[in-house]
């Protein structure tokens, strides 16, 4: 629509995790290189956590790309946290390509095991790669642990990556998984762009897409500063706000994107109603204060509700006798 328009040959803001579209920020180069120094050097476990939208699954994208360069690397690729044990072996076992379907969990690990050992024997690389990783329960977060095992006496037959939101980090400072906490080898921090990376980022984007040379620059510097405000330096909000704002100025028939049309459309996704990790953390928090509250004034009504031991009668109950008062006027 907007395309042949402003002249570019692709929509230069697809929310597609593409890696020819990987922007190389200070956070995205040391993560990327932490993912790959993990497997490469079978440090066993790493650990990456970012904020929603700040490019993990893209990163992931670029990771596997760079691993399926390399002959002597399997890996098992898992985005759905949501199963159970079990679940979560056949899923492994079946993308490593070996036959899962009704076997059970000591047969899906004896399975497993071999795999690892024959692949370790030959001196290559397994690894798995578990996406959204803060959805994954404490059980199966225990089978990870648990798969971490699987070693010989100098080498760890199984590299293991974790990629999820804050959360992640969380479930392992938690006290219940302080043992898989004390194996992570290495484990970084994915940040949010800042002003002059927001610039670099649309613009880059742009020339994949196409863009030539123009006397004005669709995204002038004001309108870059806006979508930075809006967005916050994450990616995925980027992509959102600009898309969005190439549809608004074709639209109107405008040769470039102006900073008025960045706060329309941020207006319009509601941009404005911030999401705040640690209010909902202490809202949380507070609600559990709340029920604890109400469970201990339950607890003591029950109480007072209970017959009382009669002084006068050895141990039998007394009567407790209901008396009806007249109200006051």
């Amino acid at each position: 629509m907007y395309k042949t328009y402003f002249k570019l040959a692709r929509s230069p803001f697809d929310l597609t995790p593409d890696p020819n579209c990987y922007f190389p920020t200070k956070w995205h180069n040391e993560a990327l290189a932490a993912l790959y120094y993990g497997v490469r050097q079978h440090k066993g476990f790493v650990v990456v956590t970012g904020e929603v939208g700040t490019g993990k699954t893209l990163l992931l994208r670029c990771l596997l790309k760079l691993l399926k360069e390399s002959k002597d690397v399997a890996y098992a690729y898992i985005f759905n946290g949501r199963l159970s044990p079990t679940e979560f072996l056949r899923y492994i076992l079946s993308d490593f390509g070996l036959p899962a379907s009704g076997k059970s969990k000591d047969e899906l690990l004896i399975d497993l095991g071999k795999f690892l050992v024959s692949r370790s024997l030959r001196k290559m690389t397994t690894v798995l790669i578990v996406d959204e990783a803060h959805l994954l329960s404490a059980d199966i977060l225990e089978e990870v642990r648990l798969l971490s095992n699987l070693e010989t006496n100098d080498d760890k037959l199984l590299q293991i990556v974790l990629v999820g939101q804050p959360e992640l980090d969380e479930k392992l400072d938690s006290v219940g998984l302080r043992q898989l906490k004390q194996r992570i080898a290495v484990r970084t921090l994915l940040g949010a762009l800042d002003v002059d990376e927001t610039k670099g980022y649309i613009e880059q984007r742009l020339r994949i897409a196409g863009e030539g040379p123009h006397p004005d620059p669709l995204f002038p510097g004001p309108t870059i500063a806006e979508v930075y405000r809006h967005s916050r330096g994450l990616p995925r909000l980027i992509n959102t706000i600009c898309e969005n704002a190439l549809i608004a100025a074709y639209a109107r028939r405008l040769p470039s994107v102006t900073p008025d049309i960045i706060g329309y459309v941020a207006k319009e996704l509601r941009l404005d109603v911030v999401y705040s990790p640690d209010a909902e953390r202490t809202e949380r928090h507070n609600e559990k204060k709340v029920q604890r509250a109400i469970n201990t004034i339950l607890d003591q009504y029950a109480a007072l509700r209970r017959p009382i031991a009669s002084h006068s009668d050895l141990g039998a109950p007394a009567v407790v006798e209901e008396r009806t008062h007249e109200p006051y006027i």
